[in-house]
């Protein structure tokens, strides 16, 4: 029997979401619990960031940022969420990035915090750390979080199911509490166990669901786990429809989806057909910087119009050193054969970031008593109908800060319910091991349907199909997941299939194209 845990705030995830949230909750107090699937720490979508996040730019305001996100969403975003972003958001990069945690974010030949631009931005306003950003925040984040003498960082932790009562009550009276989040079912990874941590309150950091789409600049991690769990214990969800699709990874068949950052458009590169027609400027005013649905469109449809696989990003009138500003890509091209210096690149869209997700208000509260959400996972309403670049590192340093002292400053865990009636973990008798070649034919009948069927353009014949397709599968998932023994394989697949449905009929009952959500009919 796997040993239970206690803490006061349990972390689900190591982004900069939960990682700001532990450490707001542990510097005022709390024992704190993170878990995170992931053998390495590092490895989340934080890490994998390139671009930059949004800081103090020299001719900035927070009203003048409000108009660019709210620009961007198409007139779906929160205001009050936006305010908050716009206010906050800055001076907490220079506090908890800069001050305290020493980010070496780039600087320019004086010394200064060097600021570039990124589509639909009115103003250079973007930190960078080159073109690898995210490595240089989450390094100092998680050493934060291993030497915070309040917070216990534990990888190889699946996140199961979150514990709810009633529904894990074992005591009838718990009926009368409401529904209520204790923390969740934990799979030991490699023990194969799973346990219970019980938490006075829960945060969801787990990132979004880029994986269930084909063509993705997501980590293999990232495989919509919190949504899954919440939406089944009965959060409410919002605005799933609306996946943005990063318009440039790396076209190569071993690439992996690795993002070419449009801070190189933002530095002059410009978007090309194969045949060397620029076509932007035929799509929106601003041309190879406008937002990211509008470019990802275009590029599909040329792609289409001409027959291509993919498209060309050309350097030439780059204006910075591409090999010096930009090293993680001039690397990782030469890998595959292209000379960035010298060459254009060939990229093709690719599901990058879910503007919805668990709603959650402007403290990252859920409808579940003491269940949170921070960053991609969660719906603040920011984003709106598209999200604009560098936003998302931000919201979820912001979210997750707020919800770490809204933890602390409602006292849950000095008033929380017992934890004596929950119901352990019962799985006696699942002896049958997982069959890997069902695991990879589910995995890829899932990415082909949301891929063809629910991307970058739809109809509704198409997510009609989509929709049979997918619940004929979640029947044979489901039943796999209670016949097998438990991994995280069967956990990461049982809560794809879930995500891809709720994601399919938000986008069937949705029939206005808005931001990154575009019908064709």
């Amino acid at each position: 029997m796997p040993e239970d845990l206690t803490a006061d705030c349990l972390v689900i995830g190591v982004g900069a979401g939960g990682a700001a949230a532990a450490l707001a909750a542990a510097d005022n107090g709390l024992k704190v619990v993170v878990i995170t699937k992931a053998a390495d720490a590092f490895d989340s979508s934080t890490a994998q960031a390139q671009g930059g996040i949004i800081g103090h730019g020299l001719d900035d305001s927070p009203q003048l940022l409000e108009r660019d996100i709210i620009a961007t969403g198409d007139g779906l975003c929160d205001p009050q969420a936006v305010a908050v972003l716009a206010h906050e958001g800055p001076p907490l990069v220079d506090e908890l990035l800069v001050q305290r945690l020493g980010v070496q974010f780039s600087r320019n030949e004086r010394g200064e915090l060097d600021l570039t631009q990124e589509a639909a931005h009115s103003t250079r306003r973007i930190l960078h750390a080159d073109d690898a950003t995210g490595q240089a925040i989450a390094g100092p984040m998680i050493r934060a979080l291993r030497q915070h003498q309040n917070i216990q960082l534990l990888t190889n932790r699946s996140a199961v199911d979150l514990i709810t009562i009633p529904h894990h009550s074992l005591d009838p009276l718990d009926r009368y509490r409401g529904n209520q989040c204790l923390g969740a079912y934990v799979l030991d990874n490699l023990r194969s166990t799973v346990g219970r941590v019980f938490a006075a309150a829960t945060v969801l950091a787990s990132g979004g669901f880029g994986q269930i789409y084909l063509h993705t600049t997501n980590p293999g991690v990232v495989r919509g786990d919190g949504m899954a769990m919440a939406a089944r214990a009965g959060a409410e969800m919002l605005n799933l429809e609306y996946v943005q699709f990063h318009p440039t990874a790396l076209y190569h068949r071993d690439a992996e989806g690795f993002l070419i950052s449009e801070s190189l458009r933002g530095e002059g590169a410009r978007l090309r057909t194969r045949r060397g027609a620029l076509f932007m400027r035929q799509y929106h005013p601003l041309a190879d910087l406008a937002p990211r649905d509008v470019v990802a469109r275009a590029i599909h449809q040329e792609m289409l119009r001409n027959g291509d696989p993919y498209v060309l990003l050309d350097l030439s009138e780059l204006r910075v050193d591409a090999r010096e500003r930009f090293p993680t890509i001039y690397e990782t091209c030469a890998k595959f054969g292209v000379d960035i210096t010298r060459q254009p690149i060939p990229v093709v869209p690719a599901a990058h970031y879910a503007c919805g997700g668990v709603k959650a208000d402007l403290w990252g509260r859920t409808a579940i008593e003491r269940l949170y959400a921070v960053g991609e996972v969660s719906c603040t309403g920011l984003h709106g109908a598209n999200r604009l670049a560098s936003t998302s590192l931000l919201e979820a340093l912001v979210w997750g800060r707020r919800a770490g002292l809204d933890i602390a400053g409602r006292g849950l865990a000095a008033d929380k319910p017992p934890y004596d009636h929950i119901a352990s973990w019962h799985d006696v008798g699942l002896e049958e091991q997982v069959d890997p070649a069902l695991i990879i034919q589910d995995w890829s009948a899932i990415k082909s349907t949301m891929w063809n069927y629910a991307g970058i353009v739809r109809t509704r014949k198409r997510l009609d199909r989509a929709l049979a397709d997918l619940t004929y599968l979640e029947h044979r998932i489901e039943q796999f997941y209670r016949e097998t023994k438990l991994s995280d394989d069967v956990v990461g697949l049982r809560n794809a299939i879930q995500v891809a449905i709720m994601v399919t009929d938000a986008a069937r009952r949705n029939p206005e194209s808005r931001g990154c959500h575009y019908r064709l009919d």
